[in-house]
């Protein structure tokens, strides 16, 4: 990569913050380039940000990133790197903001993760570039509503990728999405998923053929993946004698499956074993795996590509703590998206400068070859010195009135917590006969 080709992505960029971009961009320069904050405000501190620090929060309230706009120029930048009848592999999940304190926040919402989390969640659909290592380039990460599921926000953002990509996409997701909620929500979309099944979940095979009397079958016999008993035969077996990280791996492959709320669905079922044991002797947990799609990938290698879906995990981690995502205590649910939606945008110029910077590593870091994303943070000092920036130099306005002397202050609204709900399918009781 050139430098020409990072500047060309940062005065597109620019241009499409559409207001208070100046300022914005600057705050941008600075979040990449600040390893340590504690509050918003510091942000002004750094050299790369000209302005007071009371235009950190006047950005975030004016500025109107173009979320859209912003996808297809990441796209574009996907596309010069993967040839175009290559699977374009992205990760798609869910994570929480919390803001339990915040009862002045509108929208906030129950999140599970790991427990209970009051305040804000956020859905993720992010490219996985590479075969390895923690670099992970969201698309879209967007709130959630509380009239939002994870499942609906998902199918939403997986489509608006698939329009935009002349890429065939294939998308990875954790054991909350394989599920036949999922396999509904995504029946017209365009998209190979690879989607982790729980281990106590069923499926049922393909109905036998038509008898001729009363209403056709729609379903099969049933497989429960936690009792043997209940398996048919698998269609492929595969074995791998020595994988290089997992050992000795058998593959098993059910084709033509369906779960029962999607009967119209086709899934193919994949089981994963390890045969070595742990250090306990105790066996690994099998990893059982779905597909749904037109298209094929050989059973060799398409198991495998579940575990790049830990690059979204990554990132998150990466956006909380080196970008300060979850840093601010802002008070409005669009603040907080225009906050969000800087995101992307940061973590796509570390990608473009990965090959750019001269590292410049901590006293105790030893040297490394491929960049992380923290690594790249850590130098993109210097290349932004020397590419300028496209945002124009502050001109002071003089000193700002202040509150009107005498209008009086009102207390913000207090808003309760929202607790979405999961409608399930009731269970009907049979009478004996």
């Amino acid at each position: 990569m050139n430098s020409e080709r990072l500047k060309d992505f940062r005065q597109a960029a620019y241009e499409l913050l559409v207001r208070a971009k100046d300022a914005t961009f600057e705050l941008i320069d600075a979040v990449m380039t600040t390893r340590n904050a504690s509050c918003l405000a510091e942000f002004s501190l750094s050299p790369l940000f000209s302005r007071q620090w009371s235009s950190i929060y006047e950005a975030l309230q004016d500025s109107r990133p173009d979320r859209r706009k912003l996808m297809e120029l990441y796209i574009k930048q996907l596309e010069q790197e993967a040839p175009a009848m290559e699977h374009m592999l992205v990760a798609i999940d869910h994570t929480a903001w919390g803001r339990p304190d915040a009862k002045t926040l509108k929208d906030r919402t129950h999140e599970y993760q790991g427990g209970v989390i009051i305040g804000q969640g956020y859905s993720t659909i992010a490219w996985i570039p590479e075969a390895e290592g923690s670099w992970a380039l969201p698309l879209l990460h967007e709130r959630m509503s509380s009239a939002e599921s994870p499942i609906q926000k998902a199918a939403t953002q997986l489509k608006l990728v698939c329009q935009q990509s002349v890429n065939p996409v294939l998308a990875v997701l954790d054991r909350e999405y394989g599920n036949a909620s999922w396999v509904l929500a995504i029946a017209d979309i365009e998209a190979d998923c690879l989607m982790r099944v729980r281990s106590n979940a069923c499926l049922w095979s393909a109905p036998p053929a038509y008898s001729g009397r009363g209403r056709p079958r729609k379903h099969g016999p049933k497989i429960k993946l936690n009792d043997p008993t209940t398996w048919l035969e698998a269609d492929t077996v595969i074995e791998i004698d020595e994988h290089p990280q997992l050992g000795q791996v058998r593959v098993r492959q059910w084709l033509d499956l369906h779960f029962y709320r999607a009967a119209g669905q086709r899934v193919n079922l994949i089981l994963v074993e390890r045969m070595n044991l742990m250090s306990s002797g105790q066996p690994f947990p099998p990893l059982w795996l779905a597909w749904v799609g037109e298209r094929t990938l050989p059973l060799e290698t398409v198991w495998f590509k579940y575990l790049r879906r830990f690059g979204v995990d990554h990132w998150y981690r990466f956006a909380k703590q080196r970008l300060h995502w979850t840093l601010p205590n802002l008070k409005t649910p669009e603040q907080s998206e225009r906050w969000s939606d800087l995101m992307p945008l940061m973590s796509w110029q570390l990608w473009l400068a990965k090959d750019l910077v001269v590292e410049n590593r901590l006293p105790w870091q030893s040297a490394s070859i491929n960049l992380t994303p923290g690594r790249v943070a850590q130098s993109m000092l210097s290349i932004l010195v020397d590419i300028g920036t496209p945002a124009q130099l502050p001109k002071p306005r003089g000193k700002s009135p202040g509150w009107e002397k005498g209008k009086a202050r009102t207390k913000a609204p207090y808003y309760p917590t929202v607790k979405k709900r999961v409608s399930r399918r009731k269970k009907s009781s049979k009478l004996a006969v």
